[in-house]
């Protein structure tokens, strides 16, 4: 078993989880024999965690929030500290080196071609394949504010008053003045009132960023950076309190064996397993699978992610570990007028489609 971290991605913004699988159309020639070659996949998953970069910074004013503006819950000292969010689950197909095969095209069958991915999976046979459409989750970058600095709205009196006690209650009076000038133009109070609806909303905005910026003097600023990590997983066999990745809320994440961080763990259980066969069994299925077009029947797991006990996720998948292989008859694509066409699902192996 194989277990990779890997950074994704920084401040991404609606990016999916998995991109469409790429396949070339392999058409057999005399110089290739006659044939196409391939390997049957292997079950892997990819866990993909959200991690966010919290930073709060004290405002300069942090003493006087509650009183001048009544405010309780203020930071008090710049922090930094991670957070975990969402996390998702992928299956990947990855190519089976034990596992590799060969279609054998006769020169009466019709136009034969076979569709793999850039690494060998099946994926078609006389047939253009076409991936099937999976909704995807969506990452989205939960970026800074876009409220002007405090510095942008700084008045002479603030700057020219004295001592911190002086600058904070200046500040307070600009953000009451903000207030009632507000109120004044939405109530239709004001002297100059703007001359139509959109000024409005321009003017209300600008005094509403203008009130935030001078608040953040008192309450202080919180900035969120999102990273994604991949976290790749190949299980032999079933799985029991694997750990995946650590995560600190000081660190963020960290390897499966730095101590700094709790671990976040994965259980893989069989579901659905093929029967082990017996050694005359195997080497009757062994002169089967020869010379035929050879395509895996997974089994079913249950993926469970925990946390401090907890479950996460949890999903029943289809795993080709703990299955097993099947064969079609190369018969059936020797049709002179109308062949076979046979439609694979190139992440597991198994058969999507036959039709003629």
């Amino acid at each position: 078993m194989k277990i990779k971290i890997t950074l994704v991605s920084l401040f991404l913004c609606a990016l999916g989880a998995a991109a469409q699988t790429k396949v070339e159309k392999i058409v057999p020639t005399k110089a290739s024999g006659d044939g196409v070659t391939y390997f049957l996949p292997k079950t892997s998953f990819v866990v993909n965690a959200e991690i966010t970069k919290v930073t709060v910074k004290a405002g300069p004013y942090y003493r006087y929030a509650e009183r001048y503006l009544g405010v309780k819950d203020v930071a008090t000292e710049d922090i930094v500290y991670h957070e975990l969010g969402k996390i998702t689950l992928q299956s990947k197909g990855i190519p089976d080196p034990d596992n590799m095969y060969r279609i054998e095209f006769r020169q009466k069958t019709v136009a034969p071609f076979a569709c793999l991915t850039p690494d060998g999976l099946l994926c078609a046979i006389n047939e253009v394949y076409v991936p099937e459409e999976r909704p995807e989750d969506a990452k989205v970058d939960k970026g800074a504010s876009t409220v002007p600095p405090a510095s942008s709205v700084y008045t002479e009196d603030l700057l020219m008053a004295g001592s911190v006690a002086r600058q904070a209650e200046v500040a307070a009076k600009q953000i009451y003045r903000l207030r009632e000038s507000r109120t004044d133009i939405l109530t239709g109070d004001a002297d100059n009132l703007p001359p139509d609806g959109e000024a409005m909303k321009i003017v209300i905005s600008k005094l509403e960023d203008q009130e935030k910026a001078l608040t953040k003097l008192f309450t202080g600023t919180e900035t969120r950076e999102t990273a994604y990590y991949d976290v790749s997983i190949m299980p032999e066999d079933e799985l029991e309190h694997e750990v995946l990745f650590r995560f600190s809320s000081k660190l963020g994440i960290l390897d499966d064996d730095d101590l700094a961080g709790e671990p976040v763990y994965m259980n893989l259980t069989a579901l659905e397993r093929a029967p082990e066969l017996d050694p005359k069994e195997a080497e009757k299925k062994a002169k089967l699978l020869k010379g035929a077009v050879v395509y895996n029947v997974p089994g079913r797991a249950r993926v469970e992610i925990l946390r401090n006990n907890r479950s996460i996720l949890k999903r029943d998948v289809p795993v080709v570990q703990f299955g097993t292989q099947e064969a079609l008859a190369p018969v059936i694509l020797e049709d002179k007028k109308e062949p076979v066409k046979v439609v694979f699902y190139p992440e597991t192996g198994a058969i999507r489609q036959i039709t003629k």
